[in-house]
């Protein structure tokens, strides 16, 4: 054999094996990319597995805050006989902001909408209390605050605490 019937040889043997690979790949190609897909999907399964319980934690931890920073669930938990109105304001500002920071990862969990509302009440309940605070007396009790603010509590048409709750309830439901 000589060296130019040796090179077609090789040559016709390698198209043969390109073009037979070419064939597999076209053949297998939507088996190939269904397989992946299928990787793709059951990764995103576990990883929803895996989030869906801290996202629920997160919603369950946000309404225990509104809760916890609604007046009428603070004053009773701080309110001590004979408190003055500077302690009592205070202990509530402290206690506020104190939920707030222990809470603020829940962030990552919730609706974007959800989580300024969440900011947005706790800013008004500061708000709220150091409004109070301005049309009572300094040298008043933490009786006068507490009234003072449940005053206002009751004068709001919808209890924004309770909005708030409504809320969180309603991006739990969008999760399932």
């Amino acid at each position: 054999m000589n060296v130019q019937q040796i090179i077609t040889d090789i040559v016709i043997l390698s198209s043969g094996v390109f073009i037979a690979l070419i064939a597999i790949y076209y053949v297998l190609k939507h088996d190939i990319q269904r397989f992946f897909n299928l990787k793709t999907i059951e990764i995103n399964k576990e990883t929803k597995a895996h989030i869906l319980p801290l996202r629920l934690q997160a919603h369950e931890r946000l309404i225990i805050f509104v809760d916890r920073i609604n007046p009428a669930n603070l004053l009773v938990r701080l309110h001590q006989q004979g408190i003055g109105i500077g302690t009592l304001q205070a202990g509530i500002l402290n206690e506020v902001r104190s939920e707030y920071q222990h809470n603020i990862t829940q962030q990552l969990y919730v609706d974007s909408r959800t989580w300024n509302v969440v900011r947005k009440l706790k800013d008004d309940t500061i708000a709220m209390i150091n409004n109070a605070v301005q049309g009572i007396p300094a040298d008043a009790n933490g009786i006068e605050l507490s009234k003072a603010i449940l005053q206002h509590m009751a004068s709001i048409d919808e209890n924004p605490y309770d909005l708030t709750i409504e809320l969180i309830k309603q991006d739990i439901q969008q999760l399932f």
